[in-house]
């Protein structure tokens, strides 16, 4: 009777084990109609991107001064002049990668410029090339980072490898829950780093011009001896050619905003290239104050410690970043530890640069079937989005067979 019509409960779903895994490792899904929202805004996709570029300024002036360092003190006066080359083509890779965002918006980046311009062939080659150096920036950033942080905390020296390790699996599980979310926890030690090494250096500059200080590193004591007998021009001239090619390090990590256009919100192409100029001239900025610096504080910094006269017995040689720290904040010794600590940080988050590029990349070629299909589907998210659709499984089953019909 319908009086006395028992309603039954709605039934409740269960979340399954492996339900809750997913969940916690990829997030809460988005439905289709909201994926606008994992775009990225510039102040985000800056650190998301800029990560690996970034880091390089961290070791790009070592590599400038540790090959000069061959021939003696006389050609380290030419470091500043190596330094300027390097960011002339540091503004002219910018510039190029500036017009292909706009030319070619779907985050092909050089794989597409080479297909488009020079034919399948060489695109297959440029793409091959850019996802080796995926992975090898993965492999070798986490490895730099945390050889960094060993020499700081020395519980972890002999388990770099593992901790190596630790690392990776961290930064897979903070990209799996999409770029919006890695972006905001990648965004403060990327920015501190940024603020850290400018902070430095126009710290440094004032004590100097302004107060009149006598900033000087401990090695700037020290005699610097050449490493090789050759003299004459020629010598002088290849390793001036020898030292910019390790300065153009600083351009690593560059490509990885042209990569990532469909990442940004709109409009892409425009942020994009906003994105890039901002990058260009904050690495332009750290990369010369780094070298104008490091000139006037009389740093030293060598392939060999045994070039190094009056070192004593068992020096360990800091790096660059952490020698300019030391000088500069001498009386403030927390900041010597901000400025290595966020330094060994930027260099463990470049690796996150592959996360961000490599899966648009392997889309795009999925799409022209150079890879297995299922990696076409990449969304504005990593693989980690799980897509809701916006019309229950039910009303969409019925609208396609009436439409069927």
């Amino acid at each position: 009777m319908p009086g006395n019509r028992t309603w039954l409960p709605y039934p409740r779903r269960v979340s399954q084990p492996t339900s809750l895994v997913k969940r916690l490792l990829l997030g809460r899904p988005f439905r289709s109609d909201r994926l606008s929202e994992t775009l990225l805004p510039k102040r985000i996709a800056l650190p998301v991107f800029a990560s690996d570029a970034m880091s390089s300024v961290a070791y790009a002036p070592g590599e400038i001064l540790a090959t000069l360092s061959t021939a003696g003190l006389a050609t380290y006066a030419l470091s500043p002049w190596v330094g300027v080359a390097v960011v002339v083509v540091l503004l002219t890779v910018v510039a190029s990668y500036r017009q292909n965002v706009h030319a070619y918006p779907s985050g092909g980046g050089d794989y597409e410029v080479a297909t488009t311009n020079l034919g399948d062939r060489y695109g297959l080659v440029v793409a091959s090339a850019l996802m080796v150096d995926y992975v090898l920036t993965v492999a070798v950033s986490v490895a730099s980072g945390i050889q960094n942080i060993a020499s700081a905390l020395p519980f972890l020296q002999g388990r770099e490898v593992i901790t190596s390790v630790v690392v990776v699996v961290l930064l897979t599980a903070m990209n799996l829950r999409g770029l919006r979310e890695s972006g905001i926890a990648f965004a403060i030690p990327t920015y501190a780093f940024m603020v850290a090494i400018l902070g430095m250096v126009l710290f440094g500059l004032f004590r100097i011009f302004a107060l009149g200080d006598h900033v000087q590193t401990a090695s700037a004591n020290f005699k610097l001896v050449g490493s090789q007998s050759f003299i004459g021009i020629a010598f002088v001239f290849f390793l001036l050619l020898r030292s910019f090619s390790s300065g153009c390090a600083a351009l690593t990590g560059v490509e990885a905003i042209s990569n990532g256009v469909p990442a940004f919100q709109k409009p892409k192409s425009k942020n994009a290239a906003t994105t890039l100029l901002m990058l260009g001239l904050l690495a332009v900025a750290m990369m010369l104050g780094t070298l104008a610096l490091a000139q006037l504080t009389g740093l030293k910094y060598v392939d060999h410690v045994s070039q190094l006269l009056g070192a004593p017995a068992g020096y360990v040689q800091k790096t660059v970043m952490a020698q300019l720290a030391e000088a500069v904040f001498s009386g403030f010794p927390v900041g010597f530890y901000i400025v290595t600590a966020v330094t060994a940080l930027i260099l463990v988050l470049a690796a996150n640069t592959a996360f961000n590029g490599f899966p648009v990349l392997g889309s795009i070629l999925a799409q022209d079937r150079y890879l297995p299909r299922a990696a076409a589907a990449y969304p504005r998210r990593p693989a980690g989005l799980q897509q809701r659709h916006p019309f229950p499984r039910g009303l969409r089953d019925r609208a396609a067979g009436g439409l069927q019909s």
